[in-house]
């Protein structure tokens, strides 16, 4: 018996609820933008460069072409910019981590606390992607307990002469897991102002970095199971002369940090809802093209069972990004600078965690379907697979982030 399988157009979303629909007419047209660019520029392509460990440099002027660099600040609504990073990770989630820390990290921080000079500076190539930047926080012996255990200092060097570099600093320490780390042309490294801390007090600030300074050692990290395309580094400073005219003016405090990865923690969050709508398209279509024992894998009951409760973790997922994405549309800045509104840490925390840990269901789910193809690269389903384990640990992992909900509902650490 011939078996006709439907086309994917003939079948439901995985956006089972329409959420898209929430979407202003321009945002859907922009959207539908998105994908024809990733279904021709990064589709066929992403398991090659993948398998591969290599970044499509060559791609930089076209994702920049999209001109979606921090959406929000371009008019777009923070439900529009969740579900372009979505869209991004159904496709690759590599090239959406590079979006995300590029755009989200370190774009964001020049809107957020640049001065004039340094946003005239630096924040027209960097939104078009005419370079590239990096969020350097992580260090080698501190990853979830980095706001405590930041060991990178910066020493300034008051007056000075144009010969030693004028008013300057001195940075020294290492950082790791760098992402876009080894190619960046900037990077925003924290670190512990020295003299505060030799006063007892512990100050962080943040600093734009050339990534070509001498006294920096940038290496890759090699052997990745997850994000191969994604350029992780380890780097070093070693006595690194920094402007003081390259000192962030607006961070003076960990909670300037926390306000940046609040939202890109957001970002990852909207990243496993794109690694569950990836699983769902690929088992689906898999068990409709699948013969075994002479019918379509799609016709067993179980294989049915398990892309409903693949879908069901998709929609639940969207669903409570959409909710976060309508707070957030509540922020606002008074007259004094201080903010107000949006989704709170712990309720970013609750969505980051609770996605990432559905994620990890719907994924091995979909790997399971695909049995033995569910393991190679060819079907995409273990690339999916494999990513979404870097999902479920970066910007907080699944029990970190678990934790500080846990510390919010009860007021009382379990942390610290």
């Amino acid at each position: 018996m011939s078996h006709k399988t439907p086309a994917p157009d003939e079948l439901p979303s995985a956006d089972f609820f329409d959420f898209e629909s929430l979407l202003s007419v321009q945002e859907q047209r922009k959207l539908q933008e998105v994908r024809e660019f990733l279904a021709s520029e990064v589709a066929p392509y992403a398991s090659d460069w993948w398998d591969k460990a290599e970044f499509p440099s060559h791609l930089l002027p076209k994702l920049g072409g999209l001109r979606l660099s921090a959406p929000t600040h371009r008019g777009y609504s923070n439900l529009f910019a969740g579900l372009v990073i979505a869209e991004m990770t159904r496709v690759d989630t590599s090239i959406a981590t590079f979006f995300m820390v590029h755009h989200d990290l370190f774009v964001e921080s020049l809107y957020e606390f640049g001065s004039q000079d340094q946003q005239d500076r630096y924040l027209d190539d960097a939104t078009n992607l005419r370079t590239t930047g990096a969020f350097a926080l992580t260090e080698p012996e501190h990853g979830s307990d980095v706001a405590g255990g930041l060991q990178t200092t910066a020493r300034r060097v008051p007056g000075g002469t144009p010969d030693d570099g004028g008013d300057h600093w001195v940075l020294n320490g290492a950082k790791r897991w760098i992402g876009n780390g080894t190619f960046c042309d900037h990077m925003l490294v924290w670190a512990l102002d020295e003299a505060e801390l030799d006063a007892g007090r512990k100050v962080v600030r943040g600093f734009i970095v050339d990534g070509n300074l001498p006294g920096i050692t940038r290496t890759k990290i090699e052997n990745k199971i997850a994000l191969r395309t994604v350029q992780n580094a380890n780097i070093t400073f070693k006595d690194v002369r920094i402007s003081e005219a390259d000192r962030f003016a607006g961070i003076n405090s960990f909670n300037d940090t926390n306000y940046l990865l609040r939202g890109s923690r957001l970002m990852v969050a909207w990243q496993a809802v794109g690694q569950q709508l990836a699983a769902f398209d690929v088992a689906r279509q898999y068990a409709l093209e699948r013969l075994q024992f002479g019918r379509p894998l799609a016709k067993f009951q179980l294989v049915q069972q398990q892309l409903v409760d693949m879908l069901g973790n998709a929609v639940a997922s969207m669903g409570m990004m959409a909710r976060i994405a309508q707070l957030q549309e509540d922020a606002y800045v008074d007259a004094k600078g201080e903010r107000h509104g949006g989704a709170s840490m712990a309720q970013v925390a609750l969505a980051k965690s609770y996605c990432s840990a559905r994620m990890r269901e719907t994924v091995a789910m979909g790997r399971s379907i695909l049995g033995g193809n569910g393991i190679v690269t060819d079907y995409r389903m273990a690339k999916i697979f494999a990513d979404a384990e870097a999902i479920y640990t970066y910007e907080g992992s699944f029990e970190i982030n678990s934790l500080i909900v846990g510390r919010n509902v009860t007021g009382v650490s379990a942390i610290v």
